[in-house]
């Protein structure tokens, strides 16, 4: 059977034929994420415990580590319930060989969580169900949810508008919710790292995952754009741009809430910036015209240039059964 290198397709049991490469962007990022192998469990969270329980994690602290984790905990899941919906549209063999790895990679954040949630002994219920006691998380739980709930229901990507639901799908949950979302997150953790260096490491793993994520989502719209052109129109793009404004004002109304005093010199009102500077990175990558003006990343420490560059070393450094030098080149 020849390959013809379609994205999305209605014949959703058809049979995964990798080769001939036709989408071989995807196959290697497949490939980077199966060398990034790694387990929670092999991270050790002894002066994390210790730091928690002696007092020097200060209560702002630990704020920020159970909103966090409360976030994380709601939106991985939502991004795993994301990829098996789009799975089924998203047919050609290598895209679906790296949604398969990126399921898996999900299970794997989620496993993170209940390892840092039982070695802290943390309260399950104010973790878990941050999602629909936290005013700031559930407003972004409610946004990717109520954005994409079309997908719930029977699509035909072979219309103009079953198209669109697959570019808001994939906008939504890897530009918009791994892409932006998650990285405030990131930088509240890794600003603790000294603090809470099992935790801190774990970060500094997802953080590596989602770099491939976005990239992949990235290069999936773009080429979802090329095949079906007339799906991505002025207006199109315009309603995907609100999108990303709206997101923006939750994730600055998260930060308040999240540091309502600040931490460590991190206050809430250096997230505007920040999340506006994502936002722009996220924008081009994707070749949509907005900009937030006046834009930049006030974290020197979360450089993410600058970060996946240090981490080169930190992945050099792991056992190498689980990590291949070739793996390490991102330049994401």
């Amino acid at each position: 059977m020849k390959k013809d290198g379609k994205i999305l397709g209605n014949k959703k049991e058809s049979v995964n034929q990798i080769l001939p490469h036709v989408h071989k962007w995807a196959w290697d990022l497949y490939k980077i994420g199966k060398n990034n192998n790694w387990n929670p469990e092999e991270i050790p969270m002894n002066v994390d415990i210790a730091n928690w329980r002696n007092g020097k994690i200060t209560d702002d602290e630990k704020l920020v580590i159970k909103r966090t984790l409360g976030f994380f905990a709601g939106s991985e899941s939502l991004v795993g319930n994301n990829l098996v919906s789009l799975f089924k549209h998203i047919t050609d063999p290598e895209c679906r060989q790296y949604m398969s790895r990126q399921i898996w990679e999900e299970c794997l954040h989620n496993d993170t969580i209940v390892y840092i949630c039982d070695s802290l002994n943390l309260d399950i219920d104010e973790v878990y169900q941050a999602y629909a006691s936290v005013p700031a998380i559930k407003a972004k739980d409610e946004f990717l949810m109520n954005v994409t709930k079309n997908l719930n229901i029977e699509v035909d990507v072979s219309t103009v508008e079953g198209v669109r639901e697959i570019l808001k799908a994939a906008f939504l949950f890897w530009i918009i919710c791994e892409g932006t979302f998650f990285f405030s997150g990131f930088a509240m953790l890794l600003a603790m790292k000294q603090k809470i260096p099992g935790i801190g490491e774990q970060t500094e793993y997802t953080l590596r995952d989602e770099s491939g994520h976005i990239k992949y989502g990235t290069m999936l719209i773009n080429e979802i754009k090329k095949q079906n052109p007339g799906a991505w129109t002025p207006e199109f793009e315009e309603e995907l741009t609100g999108y990303l404004k709206e997101a923006a004002k939750l994730e600055i109304q998260y930060a308040h809430d999240v540091l309502p005093r600040g931490i460590l010199g991190l206050k809430a009102e250096s997230f505007i910036s920040y999340i506006h500077y994502i936002g722009n990175r996220r924008l081009e990558g994707v070749d949509m015209k907005f900009r937030f003006p006046e834009a930049e990343n006030p974290f020197d420490f979360l450089s993410e240039t600058q970060d996946l560059k240090k981490m080169k070393n930190f992945f050099e450094s792991k056992v190498q059964s689980y990590q291949s030098s070739g793996a390490l080149d991102d330049d994401f």
